[in-house]
């Protein structure tokens, strides 16, 4: 019987059911694939125990079989079966192997029942060649519908993408794995293992898309709606060629599977569909067959020229037509001029062993002519011992059992163990045959799953086509957030959350980015208000601001200051996406604003009080509203004259809220800490409207390097003023000016060592700062005073006249010797004795330079005006230089009052002190 029919009409379905029917029974299919399928099948129906697998690879026999799958290459002869069938019976059209199926077609029965499966393209050759044979028509169980053209970006899930070359498929996969979030890959060259892996990828929703080869047009059974053609030619072996209509029509035909129905179109750079052949595809209607390869199976093995003769035999049916050169004829021709294999291959036996060696298929693809070279060495093993020698054979296995590369080696190697798998399968071939299909096996498994790994790491992105999926099912989608802030949906990283914004992941691509924000905006939600309500109630020490304004919550970036209407007064902008909605952005403005106000009213609470004070009238108060201004650092320069003004009440007034007036600043003490002065910076680059803001100095440091270009004024608000190339902390300037104070600033003085312990300089630095304050340093250079050595205590000198001759240096005693008495064991002449260079040392002399900085002049430190009329005011007040003593005078003016101290002097207290212990 011929059952036939389109695709996706039951026909091998039905043909499982009338074999389990009788008591034995053996079906031949078209692919290796496809038989492991249809033994599955019938597996779970039966039990393993009944069931036998051949393929040219694999071989599954149990003791008490009852059925057989293999593939039609692989069907045993003459085991008188009672049911027999053939799948895909159109395929004695193949050029490659058609001869196999047309030989299957007129030697093959079944006892009691014999079935050939196919398309209805075979009905007049089957009753041309098989003139007993009945017939069957099945029809379609769904439509098939053309679609036309469709770019892959638009593909709708659930589609199959067909390529015809490797390097075709593996483009088309890497494409949708950017686009659509991967895809599962199926050929015929991949092992039953890795394709298994693979389709069941597919079928379970991981991945909606499938890219393969024509091999899925042979039956195997997918959920497919959609088959897009990539090309419509393909390369045969020999050339390239367009696919005939019913080709095309086997291939859209795994579109819609059972009761639902299909569309099938092209893509990419195929060209459309003509419109009569893709409306034949829809209808079923194709040319008939006409001719079917043909090779002789009478095969005569008296001499290795008469069994090629035999193979080439013309056959004798107009039907019939030779089968192009295949593989094996091809290998059996190299071999036959092996002059080493011709002296083997003399009989009977030695030929059909040589046959059966040149059926080995060539897997590996290498070329013809290696191919006939292994087949050599094999057969000239099994000729000369009888078996392949097991240490040749471990040699061979062992260079391919390996799981590293890429998917093109790990293909090599799996393509290099089928052809030793198919050996091992070969009866009487090696010494122990279980062993070695074993060993073949556990190589090959692993070979597969590592296949099946690279090709689900290269094209599948499961994030995208877990999101994807979530997506289309229009469920509520929940994302996790873990304490690093890293996002994940369905257990899928997509990003992370800082602070109230969602960075998605670097590395997705343009198609995959936009499914990662999608998922997001539906995800992060709930986790933005739970957020908030965290954040809001975290305390101020988890809240920080940055020296350029930024505002951070733990390492997150939350806001940042910008200015307001008052310098004290800074406003906050938060950094909150979109997405969290007005509501969470609004509780974080609130959070921050209270925060900011709570520092500033912290770290600047003498300057608040000194803003506040309401007894403060006049000029003090209007004094006071400089402070606040200048956030509580005021150079003296700038307010000179204000300053003058103060009385000595007001002075008093100020001095309570701890203003210090200073020759150089008037500035709070408390205000020049290391926070008040980090904050101090930050709101004064706010007022300015500075792009960048001057990062605060590290705290301890007296003196720090001048910044080159840095804004006017900085300086002053970090807590220091510019002198020379460096800048000295203010407090610690006023300090030195105290010690300035004493000296003659006008016949100079040089530094004591005070000053430069204060500032922590060198000489030479010190010159440098003195320079930028306004005065003249002129460096000299003097002999080195050496210290005089005290005389330890408790032991008493030795007076000049009791030296004795035998205490006296040497040296003395040259010296003290007349140069007319001889001296005894002296030398005839004495060299000159060289007296040593005296060690010097540098010095600067420090002068006022009033011609240079007449309009600097400090102020004294008390705030009052310098006495005396018609005197220079280029600097500081200090001694006069000592006049020559020429004359007495006597005078009844009473004594001078005594100085007073400066109370804002910092050792006012000391200085009292030692006054009073006089």
């Amino acid at each position: 019987m011929a059952v036939l029919g389109p695709t996706n009409t039951g026909k091998t379905t039905y043909a499982i059911e009338r074999m389990l029917a009788h008591r034995t029974g053996i079906i031949g299919l078209p692919l290796r694939l496809l038989a492991r399928e249809v033994y599955d099948r019938i597996v779970e129906l039966r039990g393993p125990s009944v069931v036998a697998l051949v393929t040219g690879e694999e071989r599954i026999v149990p003791p008490r079989t009852q059925y057989w799958v293999c593939t039609v290459e692989a069907m045993p002869e003459g085991m008188g079966c009672d049911f027999l069938a053939i799948d895909e019976i159109q395929l004695c059209a193949d050029p490659e192997r058609g001869h196999i199926f047309t030989d299957r077609l007129l030697r093959a029965r079944g006892l009691q029942e014999t079935q050939f499966l196919g398309a209805d393209t075979m009905r007049s050759a089957i009753a041309e060649l098989v003139p007993e044979a009945t017939f069957m028509r099945r029809e379609r169980m769904s439509e098939l519908t053309y679609s036309g053209p469709k770019k892959i970006s638009r593909m709708k899930p659930r589609s199959a993408i067909v390529g015809f070359s490797v390097e075709n498929v593996y483009a088309i996969a890497e494409l949708i794995r950017r686009q659509k979030g991967g895809a599962a890959v199926v050929m015929g060259a991949l092992s039953p293992r890795t394709r298994n892996a693979q389709v069941e990828m597919y079928q379970n929703g991981e991945v909606d898309y499938l890219v393969a080869t024509d091999a899925i047009g042979m039956g195997l059974n997918l959920d497919v709606d959609h088959v897009a053609f990539s090309a419509t030619t393909k390369f045969d072996g020999r050339r390239m060629r367009p696919l005939a209509p019913n080709e095309l029509a086997q291939i859209a035909g795994r579109a819609g599977r059972g009761m639902k129905n299909g569309t099938f179109g092209v893509t990419g750079d195929a060209y459309p569909l003509d419109d009569g052949v893709a409306q034949a595809i829809m209808d079923h209607r194709f040319t008939p067959q006409k001719k079917l390869n043909y090779r002789n199976h009478a095969l005569q093995f008296g001499s290795v020229k008469r069994l090629i003769e035999t193979l080439e035999a013309r056959p004798d049916h107009e039907m019939l037509v030779r089968a192009r050169e295949a593989d094996d004829l091809q290998t059996l021709k190299s071999l036959s001029q092996i002059a080493e294999v011709e002296a083997r291959a003399t009989d009977g036996p030695s030929i059909k062993l040589l046959w059966d060696v040149c059926r080995v298929p060539d897997f590996r693809g290498i070329g013809h002519g290696e191919h006939a070279d292994l087949a050599a060495t094999i057969f000239n093993y099994l000729h000369q011992r009888g078996s392949l020698p097991n240490e040749w054979l471990a040699g061979k296995i062992n260079r391919i059992n390996r799981t590293d590369g890429d998917i093109d080696a790990l293909s090599k190697r799996l393509a290099f163990i089928r052809t030793w798998t198919y050996v091992s399968q070969r009866k009487g071939w090696c010494d122990d045959e279980n062993h070695w299909r074993e060993q073949t096996r556990v190589v090959e498994d692993s070979l597969s799953d590592a296949l099946h790994e690279r090709l689900t790491q290269r094209f599948v992105d499961r994030r995208t086509s877990v999101l994807l999926r979530r997506l289309g099912q229009k469920e509520a989608i929940v994302a996790e957030v873990n304490d690093a802030g890293e996002v994940t949906v369905e257990g899928e990283f997509i990003g992370k959350l800082d602070g109230f914004r969602f960075s998605q992941d670097k590395g997705a691509g343009v198609a995959e980015a936009k499914t990662i924000k999608s998922a997001a905006l539906q995800a992060l939600g709930p986790q933005f208000h739970l957020r908030a309500d965290r954040f809001y109630n975290a305390p101020d020490t988890e809240i920080d601001f940055t020296e350029q304004g930024g505002l951070m919550w733990g390492a997150s970036a939350v806001g940042k200051l910008v200015a307001g209407a008052d310098a004290m007064k800074p406003q906050v902008e938060v950094f909150v996406d979109d997405v969290a909605g007005p509501d969470v952005a609004q509780k974080v403005q609130r959070r921050l604003q209270h925060f900011i106000d709570r520092k500033v009213a912290a770290l600047f609470e003498p300057l608040l009080n000194l803003g506040r004070d309401e007894e403060l009238t006049g000029l003090a108060r209007g004094f006071a509203f400089q402070m606040v201004e200048n956030l509580g650092v005021l150079p003296r320069s700038a307010v000179a004259e204000d300053v003058k003004a103060l009385d000595q009440d007001a002075r008093s007034a100020l001095r309570k809220h701890g203003i210090r007036f200073g020759q150089f600043t008037i500035f709070m003490p408390l205000l020049l800490k290391p926070a008040p002065t980090r904050l101090r910076l930050v709101l004064w680059s706010l007022a300015k409207g500075l792009d960048v803001f001057p990062e605060s100095p590290p705290p301890g440091l007296v003196t720090i390097p001048a910044e080159q270009g840095a804004t006017e004024g900085s300086d002053t608000m970090a807590g220091y003023r510019l002198a020379g190339t460096r800048a000295i902390r203010i407090d610690m300037l006023e300090r030195l000016a105290d010690m300035l104070r004493s000296e003659n600033s006008r016949s100079g003085f040089e530094a004591k060592a005070d000053m430069l312990s204060i500032t922590g300089m060198t000489l030479e630095q010190f010159a440098d700062l003195m320079t930028g304050l306004g005065y003249h340093a002129e460096k000299g250079e003097r002999a080195k005073v050496k210290a005089v050595v005290a005389a330890p205590e408790g032991v008493a000198e030795t007076p000049a006249s009791e030296t004795t001759a035998e205490d006296a240096p040497a040296e003395a005693a040259v010296a003290e010797t007349p140069a007319e008495t001889p001296v005894a064991d002296a030398p005839a002449e004495t060299a000159p004795v060289e007296a040593a260079a005296p060690e010097t040392e540098v010095f600067y002399t420090f002068t006022w330079a009033r011609s240079a900085r007449t309009n600097n002049r400090p102020a004294r430190a008390d705030g009052n005006k310098p006495r005396g009329k018609g005197k220079p005011q280029g600097g500081p007040r200090g001694k006069k230089a000592p006049r020559e003593d020429k004359s007495k005078s006597f005078s009844a003016r009473p004594a001078k009052p005594e100085k007073k101290i400066d109370p804002d002097n910092p050792f006012a207290a000391a200085l009292m002190g030692l006054k009073d212990g006089k």
